[in-house]
This record gives C-alpha cells, sequence and structure tokens, in this order.
C-alpha cells in the first residue's frame, strides 16, 4: 500500500466520521450519559391510570372559580 493510498483512505475515514457525527454522538458523550442516567433513575416509575372524569370535572370546577379581570369592565 502506498503512502497516498493511505493518506486517501484516512481522509475517507475523517469524511465519513465527520459526516455521521451527530449519530455517533448521540450514543457517546455527555448528553448520552445524561440521558442514560436519567433513563436509569425514571425506570422505577409507572404511569397511574385514574379517572378522568372526576380530574376533568375538577379542573372545570378551578377554572371556573378562578377570579377574572376584564379592563373594560367599568369600574364602581
Amino acid at each position: 500500500m502506498s503512502i497516498v493510498a493511505a493518506c486517501l483512505l484516512a481522509a475517507a475515514v475523517a469524511l465519513l466520521v465527520a459526516a455521521e457525527w451527530p449519530r455517533i454522538s448521540r450514543w457517546t458523550g455527555v448528553d448520552a450519559r445524561k440521558l442514560r442516567a436519567r433513563k436509569r433513575a425514571r425506570s422505577h416509575l409507572r404511569v397511574v391510570d385514574d379517572d378522568s372524569e372526576d380530574f376533568a370535572k375538577a379542573v372545570e370546577r378551578d377554572l371556573a372559580n378562578l377570579p377574572t379581570y376584564d379592563p373594560r369592565a367599568k369600574r364602581d
């Protein structure tokens, strides 16, 4: 293998790594490490199903009881 061929091969590998860097960085690096740690920490959590009708009624009741402000209303 000649020096020119080795340099071309090295340049091709470097170009490939540069082109695929966003995909490679997802698997390695600080962000990937944080995501893996977060996934491990949340692995014991689960979704709890509850009665959505009661929740919807409670939200509607709370929204109806909120104080309102109308800038166009006349003051007494």
